[in-house]
């Protein structure tokens, strides 16, 4: 009878131990799909409020319909379709550059300020919110080592904050990018880069066992 249980324990073990990394990614996409469905009541779709919180969050040099589509994993032209229809509802406006008058940089309208305060991922937000500061560290450390190493596997650029990013530099009060060769902006330190190469080194295959 004990060896019974022993082996069942062991069975049943085995079992936890090669579930959950499915059940993970699993729960990862659940909870993705959920948060980011349509709320019918915007007149936004997934893409539409995606884009919306992109060009939100992200720097300057990267709020463009080519970050936009490197972000999303689309084509530039269906980015940039996404981006027209923000435009025609009034919610973002671009700016052409005045370095490089082929690429403007989209802001959000007080119209797409507005929109954004009812995002349908704010329940999201809200419950994340509610998680100890901890938790909510580690939480984010984890998702953005996943979010890194997976984009570098299937060679497809990641994205990050220039304060977790190999190419930032600090110098007194200054902060530097290295891969624009430029100042940094310190409203921009925080935001989203399409330059972005993570600094901490990426997940292995053993990472789990090590650290049990």
């Amino acid at each position: 009878m004990i060896v019974k249980l022993i082996s069942l324990r062991y069975h049943f073990g085995m079992i936890r131990e090669t579930q959950t990394p499915d059940r993970i990614a699993e729960l990862l996409v659940h909870v993705g799909r959920a948060a980011r469905s349509e709320d019918a009541g915007s007149g936004l779709t997934a893409a539409q409020w995606t884009c919306l919180r992109f060009f939100a969050r992200a720097n300057g040099s990267s709020r463009t319909p080519s970050g936009f589509a490197s972000f999303q994993a689309t084509t530039r032209g269906t980015a940039s379709q996404i981006v027209k229809s923000l435009e025609r509802k009034g919610l973002v406006v671009g700016t052409r550059s005045d370095r490089d008058r082929r690429s403007v940089s989209f802001d959000l309208t007080d119209r797409g300020q507005t929109m954004l305060a009812s995002d349908p991922l704010r329940d999201l937000i809200d419950l994340i919110a509610g998680l100890a500061a901890d938790e909510r560290d580690s939480f984010l450390t984890t998702l953005s080592r996943l979010a890194a190493t997976l984009a570098m596997q299937r060679d497809v650029p990641a994205f990050g904050t220039c304060g977790d990013c190999s190419h930032f530099a600090r110098a007194d009060d200054k902060a530097y990018c290295a891969c624009m060769a430029e100042e940094l902006a310190l409203v921009d330190i925080a935001k989203l880069c399409a330059s972005y190469a993570p600094t901490g080194e990426p997940l292995r295959q053993g990472d789990r066992h090590d650290a049990e």
